[in-house]
């Protein structure tokens, strides 16, 4: 028996389940309500997405998403240039800036292999305290490790964010690195 389809309806599942995290059934059901539920949203989102490709680029300083050649965390005068948070992603920028806690700059570093260091040499400058905000592993550690060697003659105080054990959760469901980082850093109370 052959099978039903309409193929401008399956490119567009095809591409939502193309996107992390989404299956075949939350691109079905996505694709659906944008054809049938809400035609005007979909073109909405479609111009979003069109605008988005067509206008956003890398910040030249941290290589942030922005639209201009900088940022507006590298642009801000009122930003604390004496601390440099190093991530993984753009992603995490947002997380941070979304916590509210956190005034300085950011550089992105995916891996050891993308790194420039003359680049990294010119970003340090006027900074004091280096922060990794990397998720815990072996790769992340080695890399950290890479750079504080790369820098140790900057004078540079060298942090990296808290890992452990997040609240409200029982230690029978934390994986054993983090259980084990917690107790190393643990702090007196």
């Amino acid at each position: 028996m052959k099978r039903y389809r309409v193929e401008s309806f399956e490119r567009l599942v095809e591409a939502f389940n193309a996107l992390p995290t989404i299956g075949r059934k939350t691109a079905t059901r996505l694709a659906y309500h944008l054809v049938t539920e809400q035609g005007f949203s979909g073109l909405k989102l479609a111009q979003a997405i069109e605008d988005a490709v067509s206008s956003l680029r890398t910040c030249r300083r941290c290589h942030a998403i922005c639209e201009d050649e900088l940022c507006g965390i590298c642009s801000d005068p009122g930003r604390d240039r004496s601390k440099l948070c190093i991530v993984q992603s753009a992603k995490d920028i947002f997380t941070i800036e979304e916590s509210g806690q956190y005034e300085g700059l950011y550089y992105i570093l995916s891996s050891i292999e993308e790194l420039d260091e003359s680049h990294l040499h010119e970003i340090v400058e006027g900074v004091e305290e280096v922060i990794f905000a990397f998720p815990p592993g072996i790769a992340t550690d080695t890399m950290i490790l890479y750079i504080e060697d790369r820098l140790s003659d900057r004078g540079l105080v060298f942090t990296k964010i808290a890992q452990g054990v997040p609240t409200g959760v029982e230690l029978d469901n934390i994986d054993l690195l983090s259980l084990s980082r917690a107790l190393e850093d643990r702090v007196r109370v």
